[in-house]
């Protein structure tokens, strides 16, 4: 399956980064956005009631927070998450990711270890699996759907991370 070639402002890292990488190459402000999300949905309820009282119960408002928080942590984990993919995909500012990713990887091409992992799936899964998934954060409110598997196919040329593994040290 060809990679589709999109317009980005910085460097492309990956254009289908696994789960685990996207989670931890968030940064900070990714996991405010997500805090900040998961408290606010609660205290807009709280405060709804305060201005507009429903006559709900004490039982009623505590389940209403409580459901409001659980979509709040939601909401928040996927906006992170799809902030976190956009400098993956060179959209926003990452001179610090294109660093970390520069560093994880060609230490992988050194050992002689696969760049994005090994893959239990053939390689016409591994393409489904990257066709599935690939800009699949921009989807979220369609169907959150994340990549999970491990395969070739990220749009970047990996000869880089080889060459910086072959020079001495």
């Amino acid at each position: 399956m060809p990679i589709q070639d999109v317009e980005h402002p910085y460097p492309l890292i990956d254009s289908d980064p696994h789960f685990s990488r996207v989670i931890r190459y968030m940064r900070p402000v990714d996991l405010g956005i997500w805090a900040g999300v998961t408290a606010f949905m609660p205290a807009l309820v709280r405060v709804w009631e305060h201005v507009d009282t429903s006559g709900a119960t004490k039982k009623q408002l505590r389940t209403a927070v409580r459901l409001n928080t659980s979509l709040g942590f939601i909401a928040g984990f996927l906006w992170a998450y799809q902030n976190s993919s956009k400098r993956f995909w060179g959209w926003s500012e990452n001179a610090a990711e294109v660093e970390k990713d520069f560093t994880e990887l060609s230490a992988l091409a050194k050992a002689g270890k696969p760049l994005y992992g090994e893959s239990a799936l053939d390689a016409y899964g591994q393409s489904v699996a990257a066709g599935n998934s690939q800009w699949s954060a921009l989807k979220f409110q369609t169907l959150p759907w994340f990549n999970f598997a491990n395969h070739p196919f990220h749009g970047v040329d990996t000869s880089k991370y080889y060459e910086s593994s072959q020079k001495p040290s």
